[in-house]
């Protein structure tokens, strides 16, 4: 099940003065191609966990999540969440395929010269599937306040037996 609703995407086309282009698939399947997106990406970064744990198919709702210093209900999913799953879908309808990553790590270019003309490449940060996601400053900034920062133990737990 996708995050929010079809009316709740053409709402907030409408509100952000956004149309789809002809041909693009149906609200539904943006909006689930949207929320694969957002939980692909970032679920291993939202404070928390699946309420309902493994049988849960989406990342939200969550328990033990928190946005701003103040706790989230288990049952809540945020409305920036939703809103940032359009923005993905919307993404998706102006550019079929641009929310998924095809990489390879093999052969990877540094400096390529042919007759005069010479490019040289920035060199990534050696995980090709993260390089080669796409990022989008709307969804990013919608769901900052959800996440934990880029890098933080997801939990750490000491044990002592006896």
């Amino acid at each position: 099940m996708a995050y929010g609703s079809d009316s709740g995407f053409t709402a907030w086309l409408a509100l952000n003065g956004l149309t789809l282009p002809a041909g693009a698939p149906v609200a539904a399947i943006l909006r689930q191609r949207g929320s694969q997106y957002l939980d692909g990406v970032y679920s291993s970064r939202f404070w928390g966990a699946p309420t309902l744990g493994i049988a849960q198919e989406r990342a939200w709702p969550r328990a033990g999540a928190k946005a701003y210093g103040q706790d989230i209900p288990d049952d809540i999913i945020p409305v920036a969440v939703e809103n940032a799953s359009y923005a993905a879908a919307y993404q998706e309808a102006i550019k079929p395929g641009s929310l998924s990553v095809s990489a390879t790590a093999t052969g990877a270019v540094k400096r390529k010269k042919i007759g005069p003309i010479e490019k040289e490449f920035f060199e990534g940060s050696g995980d090709v599937i993260a390089d080669g996601t796409l990022k989008l400053s709307a969804v990013e900034g919608l769901l900052a306040p959800y996440l934990k920062p880029e890098g933080t133990l997801a939990s750490l737990g000491l044990w002592a037996v006896g």
